[in-house]
């Protein structure tokens, strides 16, 4: 069986470069597999306007970009504030093209809630002062150390906090969704142990909004999980990708 397109959906503050260091393992593990990485709008050279962006004009992106790339069934990985997103692009796609959705540490707000409703811990502040002033801001170094690479060696750091991108206020305040999800799509959670950004506590909260998982698979590791423990993540992307072309 041919193995499914694997789309990679990067969370807020990050860019498709956050996963470069798990696109190269993913390539090394198994050249067969066709990974997508893709930009949200209003990054690096993606057209848009972060002052006004909203989940739908995210989701629309992201699965024009699946199209462009020609990718016919797929696994999509949704990191952070891509729990947001990557819902509305399985609802869009449909079970026919969706084997599976993982979320990698991801905000998933009850349904018809909002990220800053729910949101805690060390951005929960940035987040309710960005929603304030309505403008994209982007988080200090010393903000993003904390919250994303707490274990991090120092080259790893480096990575992170030379990939850190403004974001945008509106997101974080709109409220999701899921009416339309299929849930025919099966749902993985891979769950980060020592995750600052987002606690486990939290984490299982946002499975409980989503409705539950199928798979959990934990994982001893900070909030940027592509970037500190890109092997281990590759290998378990690639085993999802696998066990959906056997089923």
């Amino acid at each position: 069986m041919p193995l499914p397109g694997l789309v990679l959906v990067h969370g807020g503050a990050h860019a498709a470069d956050c996963w470069d260091l798990t696109v190269a393992e993913l390539h090394r593990q198994e050249p067969r597999l066709k990974v997508l990485a893709v930009d949200l709008p209003g990054r690096r050279g993606k057209q848009g306007d972060l002052s006004t962006a909203s989940i739908r004009q995210w989701v629309d992106s992201v699965v024009d970009d699946i199209e462009h790339a020609d990718l016919g069934q797929v696994v999509i990985v949704g990191h952070s504030l891509a729990g947001v997103t990557v819902p509305g692009v399985v609802a869009r796609l449909g079970a026919s093209r969706v084997r599976e959705m993982v979320f990698a540490a991801a905000f998933v707000p009850p349904q018809d809630s909002a990220v800053i409703d729910t949101l805690g811990g060390p951005l929960a502040a940035f987040a309710r002062r960005s929603a304030a002033t309505g403008k994209p801001m982007k988080l200090s170094r010393v903000l993003a150390r904390y919250a994303f690479c707490n274990g991090m060696t120092r080259d790893q750091r480096a990575f992170t906090l030379s990939r850190l991108y403004a974001e945008s206020a509106c997101i974080g305040v709109e409220p999701v969704d899921r009416s339309n999800l299929p849930t025919a799509v099966s749902r993985t959670w891979i769950l980060t142990t020592r995750d600052r950004a987002l606690s486990i506590s939290s984490q299982q909260a946002s499975i409980a909004a989503l409705g539950g998982v199928q798979t959990v698979i934990p994982i001893h590791a900070c909030h940027d999980v592509m970037i500190s423990h890109a092997r281990e993540l590759a290998v378990m992307l690639v085993d999802r990708c696998r066990a959906t072309a056997a089923a």
